[in-house]
């Protein structure tokens, strides 16, 4: 897949949704409507901005981009003393990415460093609070990451007793924190700082650097934004179906999410994990957090998800509309789904992270 294409800015498309009531805890009105949002962008993006000034101080990601990079200035020899990826080790749909990493996962009872994803976490030990923080900031995104996943239990209508059983599912997230460094492509490169992909699970919280025209996001022609009714079509590219690559750059104060292949199945087929890629132009550090199911969770098309569709069915038929069936998603258990993916990812064949 080349980079070419039509680019357009999405700071007019995607919606800016402020999580607020839901830390706060007392606006039960404020709760509803930020669960209509956070619904309704994922019907129709698969990404939102989520505005966390009420939960996250802004000195915090500036300390933990700081803490990156002195990661990133140590000599390779001590990087690769942790869960360290070399640049264009992690490979996505068969090409070389052009980034750095370091992988932190949730901790396991019984750590087997053969296990392919069952290691110990190796922090670095020679940067003071660097394991202080950003264990700190996974705490943070764990609690966020089941705000969202209770917001959007509401945002399908699901009952008291449904939201406790999906929670069940997700309660001891296999979370995983990747910290990215991107060197800056030359404007004359046509590879990617990482290339075009769905994330496999459930929630991506990532805080973005303040590096412009770096994240983009696919959008199918039937959702182009109506603030931009003369883009072009972009061509298609190895079988991606047509429609245009936006941007989303930072928005201070706000997180960048986006749904996993696992919502999809939830909701069998409802939302959509959408497709995106980083062309990096920069030189700064970007930490997604992946808030993922328990890794024995059975995940299966929700009842509630099935009850939309029904409507959705009903008033189709009311309007003589012929649409296509619904496709019905199989279950799968997240851990077997993870490991078949990330075998892949690298060069190396060590199936870390993407």
């Amino acid at each position: 897949m080349s980079s070419g294409g039509d680019v357009v800015k999405a700071a007019s498309t995607l919606p800016i949704i402020n999580i607020a009531p839901w830390i706060e805890g007392h606006d039960h009105h404020g709760r509803l409507s930020t669960a209509a949002a956070i619904h309704a962008a994922c019907l129709e993006f698969g990404f939102f901005y989520l505005d966390v000034t009420s939960y996250i101080p802004p000195e915090e990601p500036e300390e933990l981009s700081r803490l990156a990079r002195e990661f990133f200035s140590l000599p390779q020899g001590r990087r690769t003393r942790s869960r360290y990826q070399r640049l264009k080790e992690n490979v996505t749909m068969g090409k070389a990415d052009n980034h750095e990493a370091i992988d932190f996962y949730r901790p396991v009872e019984t750590p087997d460093k053969d296990k392919l994803l069952w290691g110990e976490n190796q922090w670095p030990p020679t940067i003071p609070e660097f394991r202080e923080k950003y264990e700190a900031w996974i705490n943070k995104m764990k609690t966020l990451g089941l705000f969202v996943m209770h917001a959007m239990a509401i945002g399908l209508g699901m009952t008291d007793a449904e939201w406790e059983e999906l929670k069940g599912k997700v309660d001891d997230s296999f979370w995983v924190l990747r910290i990215i460094g991107y060197p800056p492509l030359p404007n004359d490169d046509d590879g990617f700082s990482c290339g075009a992909h769905k994330d496999y699970g459930c929630l991506t919280l990532l805080c973005a650097d303040p590096t412009c025209g770096a994240l983009q996001v696919f959008l199918p022609q039937q959702f182009l934004a109506v603030e931009n009714p003369g883009a072009s079509i972009m061509a298609r590219e190895e079988g991606i179906e047509e429609g245009i690559w936006v941007t989303v750059d930072p928005v201070p104060g706000c997180l960048v999410v986006n749904i996993g292949e696992m919502w999809e199945i939830w909701t069998n087929g409802l939302y959509k994990s959408t497709l995106h890629r980083v062309i990096h132009r920069g030189s700064n550090y970007r930490f997604p957090f992946f808030f993922e199911p328990n890794f024995d969770a059975v995940v299966a098309p929700l009842a509630a998800a099935g009850r939309i569709q029904e409507d959705q069915d009903i008033n189709s038929r009311k309007r003589r509309v012929v649409d296509q069936p619904n496709k019905t998603y199989e279950p799968t258990v997240y851990g077997n789904f993870l490991l078949k993916k990330v075998g892949g990812n690298f060069a190396t064949g060590g199936g870390k992270y993407d």
